[in-house]
């Protein structure tokens, strides 16, 4: 293995580690703990999805960037290139939105809960998907 190749592969797991376990576990967790309220859990998910988003970013440059210098991964890279592409329509188009309900909410405002938060996690999962499969792709 080479380093480039070795770059892709722990720059893939490590991104797919840290949306598992903020996306599926952090989450969803952080709204049962006691004392947490809706305001409370939505001013913490924004900074940590914030934070994670700039480490996706990061981590998805590191995976492309290693994975073209290694070259001979094709597979993989449309797989990264897919998963990319969900980080990018989640910044992109789900993010404003759920930002803007969120800004709403934290103002007191009430109502239906977003739509956008089941798209997001859509995407998530087809990332998720995307990342297994190119990570795979290159171990091979």
């Amino acid at each position: 293995m080479n380093g480039a190749l070795g770059v892709a592969i722990a720059a893939t797991f490590v991104w797919l580690g840290m949306v598992l376990a903020i996306s599926f576990l952090e989450a969803p967790l952080k709204f049962g703990a006691p004392g947490v309220t809706l305001q409370i859990g939505l001013g913490i998910g924004r900074r940590v999805f914030r934070a994670l988003n700039a480490c996706e970013g990061v981590l998805a440059a590191a995976a492309l960037a290693a994975t073209l210098i290694h070259g001979d991964a094709t597979a993989a890279l449309v797989a990264l290139l897919a998963a990319t592409a969900m980080l990018a329509a989640q910044l992109l188009f789900v993010r404003p939105a759920l930002t803007q309900r969120s800004d709403a909410v934290l103002a007191g405002a009430e109502g239906p809960r977003s739509r956008a938060h089941y798209v997001y996690v859509g995407l998530e999962l087809v990332k998720v998907i995307a990342l297994i499969t190119g990570g795979v792709l290159l171990l091979t």
